[in-house]
């Protein structure tokens, strides 16, 4: 059975914090008569903390779109092969054992993609399947890992590598001033991650069933406009009560599963903001303390797209392993609004599983 492997993470160096991001944001916004507003759900995130590509005056800075996709070429080269290298150890793998490379991304473009460049410079074998997904943004995280589960189902005993690479920070517009782009300066920040969903083996979570979901008639609620200076974010101020509609999704592929969603052992579940996480706990009739491994990646990190559940799911590795058998639910959210959801249960080479 597919089993998603430790993931590996690296955050950059370049740290900035609340009280730093509600500084800049009044100097940069002073007079505007939504700054008020803006500043105060900045406060409410939770974000603690967020790191960056580049050091804040820079990031404020825009040197035009041709420029910033520039940087994130150069730092996506230097930035991911640290973090492949170690997710293949957590697997006990090689490149050479890798038959496909899913590389997630929404804060850069490049034709051809990052695949490319990682089978001709790590070591991949020039067979290797490349499947990049440029387009569910945060939700691509929980597609990365399904799309991996229903390739190893396809090719028994293949292994595929995941590459998330989110540079939320070069998509910053200075000059935007409207309450979604002053609210998402203060919530998203830079990360790479990675994971190996083996074809047999491991210690992980192996994968059993997964899903998506589109809310009908939502697709405008997140969206880039892409313009001459860039992706402009576009955040409808309905996207925070999503969880009502999904919620019940969520308990429906459980149930299919013989499931109980409100009855597993671990929730790895993207951190859009604390309102997507409150409302979800409250609509499967849970404590918001099974999301804690969400929580701390939403507070230390802010939301970093598509690697919050490969980062969330990391903390839960460095936890105390679950039971052999521990059932599990991860869940991604984005644009769409598109949902991508998978039923996992805890094991390790050689140890009996017990299903409920």
């Amino acid at each position: 059975m597919p089993r998603l492997c430790k993931p590996a993470m690296n955050a950059p160096e370049h740290v900035i914090t609340l009280e730093e991001t509600l500084e800049f944001a009044t100097r940069a916004h002073a007079g505007k008569p939504q700054l008020p507003l803006a500043l105060r759900l900045i406060r409410n995130t939770g974000v603690k903390k967020r790191h960056l590509v580049q050091p804040i005056e820079q990031t404020l800075h825009h040197p035009g779109f041709e420029a910033r996709n520039r940087i994130y070429e150069i730092e996506s080269k230097k930035r991911t092969p640290p973090v492949i290298e170690q997710a293949l150890a957590n697997a006990d793998l090689r490149t050479r054992d890798i038959d496909a490379i899913i590389y997630v991304s929404c804060t850069g473009f490049l034709m051809p993609s990052l695949t490319a460049w990682l089978i001709n410079n790590l070591g991949f074998r020039s067979d290797t399947r490349q499947i990049p997904i440029a387009q569910l943004g945060c939700a691509a995280g929980g597609a990365a890992i399904n799309r991996a589960h229903d390739f190893c189902a396809a090719h028994p005993g293949s292994n595929v590598l995941i590459v998330s690479c989110e540079l939320c920070s070069l998509c910053y517009q200075p000059d935007a001033d409207d309450i979604g782009s002053l609210l998402s300066d203060g919530l998203f920040g830079d990360a790479v991650a990675a994971a190996v969903v083996r074809g047999e083996g491991g210690v992980g979570i192996d994968l059993e069933r997964n899903a998506s979901y589109l809310i009908p008639d939502t697709e405008d609620w997140i969206s880039y406009a892409v313009k001459d200076t860039g992706f402009h974010f576009q955040l409808d101020r309905r996207v925070p009560g999503t969880m009502e509609p999904l919620a019940p999704v969520l308990r429906e592929l459980a149930k299919d599963h013989s499931w109980d969603a409100g009855k597993l052992d671990f929730y790895i579940i993207h951190a859009g903001g604390p309102r997507i996480l409150d409302d979800l706990a409250k609509f499967l009739d849970v404590d918001r303390e099974v999301f804690r491994h969400s929580w701390s990646t939403l507070n230390e990190y802010g939301n970093i797209a598509s690697a919050v559940v490969l980062e969330a799911a990391r903390r839960l590795f460095e936890e105390e392993p679950p039971a052999p058998g521990a059932t599990g639910l991860i869940a991604g959210f984005g644009p769409g609004i598109t949902a991508e959801m998978a039923l996992g249960t805890w094991a390790a080479d050689g140890v009996p599983q017990t299903f409920a």
